[in-house]
């Protein structure tokens, strides 16, 4: 028995295949007088695709219900230490897309990843060499690098942020009692050097107690993210660079990162010192065991 001449290949008739698309171009012509070119092409693009997402899985209404629960329950448990919405956007890989899309290759220029939902602006400044840990636990770690540009030449006076989590996967913002711990920023020097202790990264869940996290179950998904340390640079005339460093061997990353932050450029080997072990500015680590590593940093120029 062969399909009617009124049904479309995926088993819509023509006529209600009519209806829907009458719709989403009554819905496109609305957006026609937008003052605003660029808001114009957003909102028209965002109807075209959404409207299309819709027809394409059959949508049903219980699906659009549980899917507005699920952004209303995403903005119920979002404040000012917790960002839901990125979250939503990292698992989906709506973050790192915009990145690709942002921080187009250019040359040798380090590679860029995800923000992430735990950045604050009221960082301490560290001198060079000093500590960012701010008393946070873990093993301590080196960090060294040089900032450059894509010709090679230093970049002095770059002004890089760097925060991560502690040992037991938490950012500061995410205790009770304010404090402020395993974040800092510091300049490069004069040769574009830079050098200070943090800690070695180690594997933490993203938040999972709202709404991503029964997403992620529901799929059958990990929200562990593979060990990182994020850095922030910003330098005159040169593109801003976000990116984290990822630890070579660390098992996450084969099973996969919650956000898809990983590149294999970013992936820096952190050597473990044994306990002992002179420390290269002369601290006294006690019998404790440390790790060091390098990530010399190269920024593209500005409106790349």
């Amino acid at each position: 028995m062969t399909d009617s001449p009124e049904t479309t290949i995926n088993g819509i008739s023509a006529e209600q295949a009519a209806i829907e698309q009458q719709l989403t171009d009554t819905v496109l012509a609305s957006f026609a007088n937008t003052p605003d070119p660029r808001l114009k092409t957003l909102m028209q693009a965002l109807v075209k695709h959404l409207h299309a997402f819709i027809r394409e899985v059959r949508l049903t209404e219980a699906e659009w219900n549980a899917a507005i629960e699920c952004l209303t329950a995403a903005g119920h448990i979002t404040d000012d230490k917790r960002q839901e919405f990125i979250l939503l956007s990292d698992v989906l890989g709506a973050s790192m897309q915009t990145i690709a899309v942002n921080n187009q290759a250019v040359g040798n220029a380090t590679e860029a990843t995800v923000f992430g939902p735990f950045f604050t602006q009221d960082a301490p400044e560290i001198p060079l060499g000093g500590d960012i840990a701010g008393g946070a636990h873990g093993q301590p770690c080196w960090v060294e690098g040089i900032v450059t540009d894509t010709e090679g030449r230093p970049v002095p006076h770059a002004r890089i942020e760097v925060w991560e989590a502690d040992e037991d996967g938490f950012y500061d913002v995410q205790y009770a009692d304010s404090r402020t711990a395993g974040r800092a920023w510091l300049t490069s020097q004069a040769d574009g050097s830079f050098r200070f202790w943090a800690l070695t990264p180690t594997p933490y869940p993203i938040p999972h107690d709202g709404p991503v996290g029964k997403m992620l179950e529901a799929t059958n998904r990990s929200p562990v993210r593979a060990s990182h340390l994020h850095f922030m640079v910003t330098a005159q005339n040169l593109r801003t660079l976000v990116t984290h460093i990822f630890v070579e061997g660390d098992p996450q990353i084969e099973i996969g990162d919650s956000v898809f932050g990983v590149k294999d450029s970013l992936i820096k080997r952190f050597d473990r010192q044994e306990p002992g072990t002179p420390a290269p500015d002369g601290r006294d680590l006690g019998n404790q065991a440390w790790a060091r590593t390098r990530f010399d940093i190269v920024l593209a120029p500005a409106g790349t």
